[in-house]
């Protein structure tokens, strides 16, 4: 098994090297497949480790977000029921002086009509010692009025020396 040419181990040598120089190029190229694989594995590694490390921040300021607006809301909650009662408390007080001012009321009415009925007696206000030293008689409820005109006079007088008594028990019944 001869070569034409006479030459046979010259021919299997210059094969081999072509072999060999191809397997070498191969192998270079695959290294540097290898080496360009590894570099993108190791720059994906540190990517998502940067990920993971901006999710992680992102996470924390948002629990701490989470954790500002709970406090800030807390505050607010509580100005919000310190003010609701002191909101009750002037509502109440507001609900006596108010039934304090309408028996004030009435009794200014009151005292007008009366001042009113005893200035029709004389047409001056000197009637009420006029009206008392003529023989006015106090008594109990009844304030009668005896005097040439014959004229009598009954009112309720005992109320005019009534404390006020509301309280904020009385107005409310909740």
């Amino acid at each position: 098994m001869s070569s034409p040419g006479g030459n046979s181990s010259s021919g299997t040598t210059s094969t081999t090297q072509i072999q060999n120089s191809s397997s070498e190029g191969d192998l270079q190229q695959v290294l540097a497949i290898d080496e360009r694989k590894r570099k993108r594995m190791q720059s994906n590694r540190e990517a998502a480790r940067r990920s993971r490390m901006r999710k992680q921040k992102h996470l924390d300021d948002l629990m701490a977000q989470v954790n500002t607006l709970r406090r800030e809301n807390s505050q607010i909650m509580s100005t919000i029921n310190i003010t609701t009662q002191k909101f009750s408390n002037v509502e109440a007080e507001n609900c006596v002086l108010r039934a304090q001012m309408a028996e004030l009321s009435q009794r200014l009415e009151s005292l007008d009509e009366i001042l009113n009925l005893m200035n029709s007696f004389n047409g001056d206000t000197g009637a009420c010692d006029t009206y008392l030293e003529s023989g006015a008689v106090a008594g109990g409820d009844m304030l009668v009025y005896s005097n040439n005109n014959s004229w009598n006079m009954n009112m309720n007088m005992g109320y005019l020396n009534q404390p006020i008594m509301a309280s904020a028990a009385d107005i409310f019944q909740y």
